[in-house]
Order: C-alpha cells, then structure tokens, then sequence
C-alpha cells in the first residue's frame, strides 16, 4: 500500500492550484500597482499616493490567495479595503478588479445573498459619495455606470459558472447511480447464473453419489460407473463456476475453449438427467436456428432448473422437453409425469428455482406459467420472444 497521503490531506484548504492561488493574485496586484501609478499621475485632485495607498491596493490580491478557503470573507475583507481606499480619496485605478474576482469567487461558489447585498450597499454609497465630491458631473456618473455595468457581468459570468458545474456535478452522479444500478444487476444475474450452476450439478452429483453408496458392495462395476459421473459433473460444475465468477473479477483467467452453456449442449444435459435416474426425452418442432444469445442461455437455463427441480420431486418418473421454434421466438415446454411439487417437503425460506426461471423469461419480454398437470406430474411452459432481444 502506497505510504503517499491523499491530496484532500496534502493540500490545505485555499490551495486551488498554481494559477488559480499564486499566478493570478500576483498578475493582478502587478496590474493594481501599476495602473494606480498611473491614475495618481492624471488625477491631481486627487490625493496624492502614498505607502498606505499602495498598501490598500496590494493587500486585495494577498486576500484573494485564501478566497476558496472562505469567499464571503474574502469579498467582505476586499470590500472593506475599498471602501477605505475611496474614503481616504486617493485616485481611482484598478484596484477595483481584486474585488470583482473575489464577487465573482463567491457567487460562483453559492454565496449570493451578502455578495448582492454588499454590492448594492456599496454602489449605493458611491453614488452618494460621487454626487457630494463632484455635484451632477456627468463624467463621474458615466463611470460609476461602467464599474456597476461590469459587476452585473461578473455576477451573471458567475452564475453561468456555478450553474454549469451544478450541471456537471449532476451529471457524474447520474453516471454514478447508473453504474451502480448496472452493477446489482450484474451482481443479480451473476447470482442467478450460480444459483442454477449449483443447483443442478449438486443434485446430480447428490443422486450419484446415493447410487455408488448403494450399490457399492453388490455391482462394483455400476458404482465406479456413478463415481466418473460424479467425476465429470464436478468438473463441469468447477468450470462453470470459474467461467461465472471470473466475471467479478474482471478478467478470464485464460482464454476460454468451453462452450458457453446454451441449447448446443442441450443432448448433454439430457443425457446427465437421464444417467441420474430420470429419463428424459427431447422433441424439437419446427426449424432449429441460431438464437440471440440472451436467449439461448435463458432457453437452457430454464430447463436446466425444471430437469433439476423434476429429479428433485419428481420421485420415479420420466421428463419430456419439447422446443418449439416459431418466428416470433422460442416456446419450451418441461413436463414430468411424477409426484410433482406438491410431493416435496417445502423448502426453508421456499425456493428461488421457479421464481429465476421467471426473471429469465419476462427480463427477455417473455412469460412463463408453472404448475401441476391434471393427469399428474408438473410443468413448465415459457416463451422467449426473439425479436428485439439482444444479439
């Protein structure tokens, strides 16, 4: 772990960067200093420039080096300084501008009320100050009118400016949520897809297991056939379980040469079903064809979890899978002439294998209806639309 502390913790809190905290504030006090100069040379009525004058002029830039820190303060502090400055009449220069960034730092910041308040207290009294120095002259009038005209611009620049990063802010945490949002449903799927993985393996492997157990001591031969099957599901099971979960991770540990389950490796399943103890047979109607992807796992995984849940309740039985495929999608239909769910103790907390199968279907625009047969057993009907699903 790197020991390099994070930069809200390196850097104070008025620090805003190179230009922004030490190039600015020098580029404006080097521009106050030298445009006073020049306004007490064609001002002489005006008093004349001293260290205090210059001092009042300089001290506005120093303020605004600390101005992301606190930018009420900041303009209150370069107010003040103006204010003096105008009292003690030395002449007008651009000592104003230290003051105009500082407003424009505050509203941009949210701080509108003193900002307002304050500009209009002051010009007000600039105003009063004008016309008991200099009676009704237009000139002195006409600049006031500038100075209060480029202040409105500041503060509506300011505003923009504020109202573009609230709009970027938003933006981001928008992309945040949706990112978020994106992840649970991955994480969802991703727990779907294990819950079926497991479910499946674990109970042919369970059933092979019982049957090696057995029939052990009495057909040797007949349990090391159900121990290779134990072997190979296990390892379809670990595959499985890699290929799924090194979705988290991000990464695939290598490239991947296993198919990715799908209605390709529907004979397969048949005959694992079939070889734990549950006959299975398989009828195909219409003409098979490629299938979006998002269908095609949906298709096997539904009838992954009926075969499942059939050898699980089903008690001795056969299964029938019949796919049918149409234009407008695929209909699957999984029944069994066993005991059925009733049959089964019910699970703690009930299950999630019908409600996943469920999710499946309407997450494609698809339904599904599940439920006793009349003659007996149960079944598992679902059709999965086609059109519009992602390839």
């Amino acid at each position: 772990m790197s020991s390099r502390p994070s930069s809200s913790k390196a850097r104070p809190a008025w620090w805003g960067g190179v230009f922004q905290t030490i190039v600015l504030p020098l580029l404006l006090a080097l521009f106050a200093f030298v445009g006073t100069y020049w306004a007490g040379m064609h001002q002489p009525d005006a008093r004349p420039l001293d260290w205090f004058a210059y001092a009042l002029v300089l001290a506005g830039p120093v303020l605004l080096v600390f101005r992301r820190a606190n930018p009420p303060a900041v303009f209150a502090g370069i107010t003040v300084l103006i204010i003096a400055y105008v009292v003690l009449a030395y002449p007008y220069g651009p000592m104003f501008f230290a003051g105009l960034v500082a407003l424009f730092s505050a509203v941009a910041a949210g701080y509108r009320l003193a900002p307002f308040v304050t500009v209009g207290v002051v010009f007000g009294w600039l105003a009063l100050m004008q016309l008991i120095r200099f009676d009704f002259e237009i000139g002195v009038f006409s600049g006031l009118a500038t100075w209060l005209s480029v202040t409105a611009v500041v503060i509506a620049a300011a505003e923009l400016w504020r109202a573009r990063r609230e709009r970027q802010a938003q933006a981001r945490a928008a992309l945040a949520e949706t990112e978020r949002r994106r992840g649970s449903e991955e994480r969802l799927r991703i727990a779907q897809e294990l819950h079926d993985v497991l479910g499946h393996h674990v109970s042919l492997i369970n059933v092979q297991a019982g049957v090696a157990l057995y029939l052990m001591d009495d057909d040797p031969e007949q349990a090391r056939t159900a121990l290779t099957a134990i072997k190979q599901s296990s390892k379809d099971l670990l595959r499985e379980m890699r290929s799924t979960l090194g979705v988290l991770r991000g990464v695939d540990e290598a490239p991947r040469h296993d198919p990715v389950p799908g209605l390709d490796q529907l004979d397969r399943l048949v005959a694992d079903t079939s070889g734990a103890g549950l006959p299975v047979e398989l009828d195909v109607r219409g003409t098979p064809r490629q299938l979006p992807p998002t269908v095609d796992l949906a298709a096997y995984r539904i009838i992954q979890e009926s075969l499942t849940n059939a050898r699980r309740h089903a008690g001795t039985a056969t299964a029938t899978v019949v796919l049918e495929y149409a234009d407008d999608g695929l209909t699957v239909h999984v029944e069994d002439d066993g005991q059925g769910a009733a049959a089964a103790p019910p699970a703690p907390g009930g299950g999630n294998g019908l409600p996943g199968m469920r999710a499946r279907a309407t997450a494609l625009g698809g339904t599904i209806t599940s439920g006793p047969r009349d003659e007996g057993g149960f079944a598992v009907h679902a059709h999965l639309p086609t059109t519009g699903a992602s390839s």
